[in-house]
């Protein structure tokens, strides 16, 4: 048996003794005010992190934006992008190489639309017959024919599309711009997130995430039914002047707090949140309750109709949260409902059915109340459909896998151009062949319109200035502003 090796004194001082000088001469200098300070971090004492309304870089055409997010990606050729010759070579071999994301159910063969497009509006915009109350109002947006994330997964593309890069934990869009510019009101919060009945979508908090900004960027989840939001009334024996005398002495603590450590920018933050759930009790009960609306409103957004009646009800909350000050909303479906790989010809008519009046209804309802110009309204998702079908097993049963190459997504209000068709894909609808507008162009653009310099709206992180943009190359797209 090998014995264990014995450390004498003399090896450990013969091993240890640079380090025991080194200890010993950082003493020395320090009994002779010799040794350098300790570097500290610099800390910027006029940073706040707060929802009070903060100046933009520039005058911005956009105040809020309601970003009603469909969560699967919808198919742009049997929606937004009319494909003759997909439907000429309908049930062929499609005439190039596709990239599938599903390969067990992929197939080559060309899937026509089964829905016919017609022109509509002054601006003579194409869209299918699953939209005719969108074709109402076709003279109010921008079709953007050719967006791509260049990413076919619907985590990937969910990150690209709200939050500028295809990796988990950044903060989303609504994150940034209620930092960049706060909130217009002092009782609600700046970013609100409307869930569907149906639970949140696929990576649901990874929708309204604040990131590595502070926490009070994050988006507040609104439930569907009563409470709309958790926690918001304190118990019986707290209600009135015992909570306001309890939040006095909260609020007196967290600023001594403060005050002892100048530049704790999460606890500047966390006290902010405090003062505004305070007040939140009454203004949001308020601003979710529809129940004042005049019927002709209700009647305008389909609350009325079983099938329209959830996605109205949240259409109408969001404008009447965007009237009240909030600066950015986010109306979600539930899972991914608008990932068909199987069962299109059924499955897309229903969710149209249930969205298309209320979609209208918003920009029609902005435009009269004089909101639409300083709100930004948008539809779409994080990547559209393959113009080949899935699913080979029968025409009940047929599909399109996910495509990021090109796909299709309108914005209203806030600057963007009016009755304009922006760019093109391919004959088929695959790629974007004119004026594609990556992901980042879109932030770019958008921010833009909100008086934002995407390369100037920065945090700093890690010792670097973090962006929404993020150092990809984006640039504003002019042609998409009025």
């Amino acid at each position: 048996m090998k014995r264990p090796q014995v450390c004498s004194r003399r090896h450990f001082l013969h091993a240890n003794g640079y380090s025991l000088g080194t200890l010993a001469l950082a003493s020395l200098l320090e009994k002779q005010g010799l040794l350098g300070a300790p570097v500290k971090p610099v800390i910027d004492t006029n940073v706040r992190y707060d929802l009070t309304p903060k100046k933009p870089h520039f005058e911005g055409r956009a105040k809020a934006m309601i970003s009603l997010f469909m969560m699967g990606g919808p198919s742009q050729m049997d929606l937004f992008d009319p494909k003759p010759m997909l439907t000429k070579y309908h049930g062929q071999k499609f005439p190039g190489e596709i990239k599938y994301d599903n390969l067990a159910q992929a197939s080559s063969k060309c899937f026509g639309s089964p829905w016919k497009f017609q022109k509509h509006g002054e601006c003579g915009m194409e869209l299918s017959e699953l939209l005719p109350n969108l074709g109402k109002v076709v003279d109010e947006i921008t079709m953007v024919r050719s967006m791509t994330s260049g990413v076919s997964n619907h985590a990937q593309g969910l990150y690209a599309m709200n939050a500028g890069r295809s990796v988990a934990g950044r903060p989303a869009l609504g994150s940034w711009l209620t930092y960049g510019l706060g909130s217009e009101t002092d009782e609600l919060p700046s970013y609100m997130v409307l869930s569907h009945p149906g639970g949140l979508p696929t990576f649901q908090g990874e929708h309204f995430t604040n990131g590595w900004l502070p926490s009070l960027y994050q988006g507040t989840l609104v439930r569907p039914t009563e409470p709309r939001i958790l926690n918001l009334d304190p118990p019986a024996s707290l209600a009135g002047t015992p909570q306001q005398r309890q939040l006095d002495l909260l609020r007196v603590f967290n600023e001594d707090h403060l005050n002892a450590h100048p530049g704790e920018l999460d606890l500047q933050a966390r006290i902010s949140s405090y003062e505004l759930a305070a007040k939140m009790q009454t203004a949001a009960k308020e601003a979710l309750d529809i129940s004042g609306e005049p019927e002709h409103i209700k009647k305008l957004y389909g609350v009325d109709n079983p099938i329209t009646k959830d996605y109205a009800t949240r259409c109408l909350i969001a404008r009447r949260l965007v009237e009240r000050g909030v600066r950015y909303v986010q109306v979600l479906n539930a899972g991914q409902s608008w990932d068909q790989h199987s069962a299109l010809a059924s499955s897309l008519p229903k969710l149209c059915g249930a969205m298309d009046q209320p979609s209208a209804a918003l920009l029609i309802d902005l435009k009269q109340r004089g909101l639409l110009d300083s709100t930004v309204v948008h539809w779409g998702g994080e990547m559209g459909r393959l113009p080949v079908l899935q699913n080979d097993a029968g025409p009940e049963k047929w599909g399109r896998d996910h495509n990021t190459y090109g796909f299709s997504s309108w914005l209203a209000g806030g600057g963007f151009k009016k009755g304009y068709v922006h760019g093109e894909t391919d004959e088929f609808g695959h790629k974007a062949v004119i004026d594609e507008v990556k992901h980042y162009d879109y932030h770019a653009t958008l921010l833009h319109l909100f008086g934002l310099d995407h390369t100037k709206l920065t945090y700093k992180r890690n010792g670097l200035a973090a962006s929404l943009t993020d150092n990809q190359g984006a640039k504003v797209i002019d042609k998409l502003i009025a």
